[in-house]
């Protein structure tokens, strides 16, 4: 049966407390994310001591690490900027057994220099996806070198944002140190949100086998503001990436609050990964019993 978890970074406490607010709102697993309010976890920080201190708190409290957040604008314009964002991934990569998961996870970045959700023209050159090519193919080989696999998640307004360009990069990186984070809003544009299980099942009939871990958000139109939203989680620290809500003509609500068929995606997520960790995403802590109790009830009405 799928496994219900959440980003630890939503919670923005100790390493303890955040583990115990997490485990007492019922879920079995988390994404995590290297941000505690008594353990520097920040570039050149991470060490097998803390990776072992971290996993151990966590599997206390029966929820074990299904992967390890380490959002970047991989392709950056700016060479700097791009080789410290490289950098790090492989710095978590090397590490990732020592926290109790091989799973390593991006999106694959934008040569838009102000922005790493917003879309850019060059986001479709060659140039650009050579470019995603040759740093995916690092990072797998780092994957592989240390036990570990990278996960790419898409997004639309990224290099790789299509079911085509997630396939192309499969077939010219064939490598296992490769694999998915399936996340079907990032898939959705204007042309395609009002074909829902159209897409979806495109989705899983091209890149069903590749997933190792999914995501729980939702979709819909943005309506009047075209402008990258972010909310407010209640946390001054907190990381774009937890922030961020959408751009341009799509929004990215929390799970329930949009127009994702979630029945029909996690009928399909469950056929293709049937224990695959679910990981509710974009929402403030006091959201997630309501969005938790909606995905609860999606899986059982699929007995998945």
């Amino acid at each position: 049966m799928i496994q219900v978890g959440i980003f630890s970074g939503y919670f923005p406490y100790d390493l303890e407390t955040t583990a115990t607010k997490i485990r007492a709102l019922g879920f079995n697993t988390v994404q995590l994310d290297l941000h505690f309010k008594d353990i520097d976890l920040s570039d050149g920080q991470l060490t097998a001591e803390k990776g072992k201190r971290v996993r151990d708190v966590f599997r206390a409290h029966d929820l074990p690490i299904c992967g390890i957040s380490a959002y970047t604008n991989m392709i950056h314009p700016d060479p700097e900027n791009r080789r410290h964002n490289v950098e790090r991934v492989k710095e978590i990569l090397r590490h990732a057994r020592e926290f109790g998961t091989p799973y390593v996870i991006s999106e694959t970045g934008t040569m838009n220099p102000e922005s790493e959700w917003s879309g850019h023209p060059d986001n479709r050159s060659e140039e650009a996806y050579d470019l995603a090519r040759s740093t995916l193919a690092d990072f797998a080989q780092t994957a592989w070198d240390h036990g570990a696999t990278f996960l790419m998640e898409t997004y639309v307004n990224n290099v790789i944002g299509s079911v085509r360009e997630a396939a192309r990069l499969f077939h010219d990186v064939n490598h296992p140190g490769l694999e998915l984070l399936m996340d079907p809003t990032n898939f959705f544009e204007v042309h395609n949100i009002g074909d829902q299980k159209g897409t979806l099942d495109e989705m899983f009939d091209v890149l069903g086998d590749r997933v190792r871990i999914a995501h729980a958000k939702d979709v819909k139109l943005a309506g009047d503001d075209k402008s990258e939203k972010h909310a407010d989680i209640g946390d001054d620290d907190a990381l774009a990436s937890h922030t961020f809500r959408g751009v341009g003509e799509i929004e990215l609500p929390a799970a329930g609050l949009g127009l994702l068929d979630y029945d029909h995606y996690v009928k399909r997520l469950s056929e293709r990964s049937p224990n695959v960790p679910l990981i509710i995403e974009h929402l403030d802590e006091s959201d997630v019993p309501r969005a938790k109790k909606f995905i609860d009830e999606v899986l059982v009405r699929q007995g998945v």
